[in-house]
């Protein structure tokens, strides 16, 4: 115990310099130094002797974090200068002590890494990586923190690629590490497009030269032609079009054509052969709309699941949203697509089983169902959408609801939970008149149920109130 009181004390006394300055400055007043050595002296005792746990240190940390942020606060009120770093310093002391002695802990590893890169101490953000991905290198997490440190932080691609591949060696049967790893990539795609825009590197001298007005005959002037470089040193111009030759096959290149993420998907698949799995990578990669690319990998992922599973609900989903995705609603092409999605449906859903022997996936219609109800009422509740092509949506969404009463009806079943979740998500003004049939028709299945229960009675509150 001696020894810990000792060592207790020798933390204590390093900081006496800086509370004599605080106290000196103004910043805080003698009590309140006297109630802060006090603080720090409870909690290092606390730390330095037998039976310590991680939650001690995180607790003394996460003071220090407050008892910092005051101090600036109050030099900045009081204009007096006081520095900054020996606070800093101190927590990451107290930090870099808690990883030491529980670097099992990852909770106190992650307030660690948090606090260094709020404090923008990115070389020490690498250190503490480095030792946590060492420490713990089977869990997926920390690698998919890792690559999104380096990107966001740093917009080292590079990096992010090498957190992401190593992690796949550790970590093989990982399906986040596998998802992340495409979406990184989908990510690099869709800013390099978008700065290819803004630097105007998509457009070639034929649309500048239109732009200038030179080959418009209803002008009320003459424009005169653009000087450039190349016009005054000939020698310029080869080069010149060597580059503007160059820029077209960079859309060609793996890392744009969507190769990689191609490549990413059938490893994944090849490794799980889980069409649910697919199915998030569509999903995914549905949210990049504006990458070129976007319908080749759409197209990649439908066929691979189709080929797989044709008639998994999770196959049939992406084969059926396939055609409208990445296109505006407002767009003359989206109702002509809308058609196509239609014709899809109506041919794919009598082939789906109302029951299988599949332990996963034991009511398949009822799940398919349940994806579509989802996708169409998240058009539905869309404010900028064509009248017309909602009212279609609309009528779908009834049918399809319809159609889940009675597949409800003769599965038996236990889908409750997917059940009451589904007309939950499906209280709207549009469907209002469809909802209370199939509340009843799922009470004849589970009459005990007290989510369906619930809805019946809060859809005669809302009924009785309308009167």
């Amino acid at each position: 115990m001696a020894g810990a009181s000792d060592k207790a004390r020798f933390y204590l006394e390093q900081s006496i310099p800086e509370l004599q300055e605080l106290e000196r400055k103004k910043v805080f007043t003698k009590g309140e130094i006297g109630l802060i050595a006090k603080k720090r002296s409870d909690f290092e005792h606390k730390l330095n002797a037998r039976g310590s746990s991680p939650s001690d240190y995180a607790r003394y940390a996460e003071y220090e974090m407050n008892l910092e942020t005051l101090r600036r606060k109050r030099a900045k009120r009081l204009g007096v200068k006081s520095s900054a770093h020996t606070g800093q310093r101190r927590i990451f002391f107290i930090l870099d002590r808690a990883t030491r002695k529980f670097h099992g802990d990852i909770g106190l590893w992650m307030q660690y890494a948090d606090y260094a890169k709020k404090q923008k101490a990115y070389k020490k953000v690498s250190q503490i990586l480095t030792s946590l991905l060492r420490l713990h290198p089977t869990k997926p997490e920390l690698w998919i923190y890792a690559a999104n440190y380096a990107i966001e932080a740093q917009g080292d691609m590079t990096e992010a690629r090498s957190f992401l591949q190593r992690g796949l060696r550790f970590c093989k049967r990982s399906k986040e590490l596998w998802l992340e790893y495409a979406k990184l990539e989908m990510i690099y795609i869709a800013k390099i497009m978008a700065r290819r825009q803004i630097l105007g590197l998509d457009k070639g001298r034929q649309s500048t030269e239109q732009a200038n007005g030179l080959d418009d005959p209803e002008a009320d002037h003459i424009a005169l032609p653009t000087i450039t470089a190349e016009d005054i040193n000939p020698n310029l111009q080869t080069h010149g079009l060597a580059n503007q030759n160059a820029l077209p096959n960079l859309s060609a290149t793996p890392a744009l054509s969507g190769a990689i993420p191609i490549a990413i998907f059938d490893a994944a698949m090849e490794q799980f052969e889980d069409e649910s799995l697919g199915e998030r990578f569509f999903d995914m990669i549905a949210g990049f709309p504006g990458v070129p690319c976007l319908n080749k990998i759409l197209q990649h992922v439908v066929d691979n699941l189709m080929a797989m599973r044709p008639k998994s609900p999770a196959a049939l989903s992406c084969f059926i949203r396939q055609p409208v995705l990445g296109m505006e609603t407002k767009s003359p092409e989206f109702p002509k697509a809308l058609d196509s999605v239609l014709d899809r449906l109506k041919s794919s859903i009598d082939t789906i089983p109302i029951i299988s022997g599949s332990k996963t996936n034991s009511h398949p219609l009822l799940s398919f169902i349940h994806k579509m109800v989802d996708w169409f009422l998240l058009y539905l509740e869309k404010d900028d959408m064509d009248p017309d092509i909602q009212m279609v949506l609309s009528i779908m969404a009834k049918r399809m609801l319809n159609r889940y009463r009675i597949a409800v009806q003769e599965s038996g079943g236990d889908q409750v939970k997917e059940v009451v979740w589904i007309i939950e998500k499906s209280k709207s003004k549009i469907l209002e008149n469809v909802m209370p049939p199939v509340v009843l028709s799922c009470l004849q299945v589970w009459p005990l149920n007290p989510g369906l229960l619930a809805l019946r009675d809060s859809m005669q509150t809302g009924l009785l109130q309308a009167q």
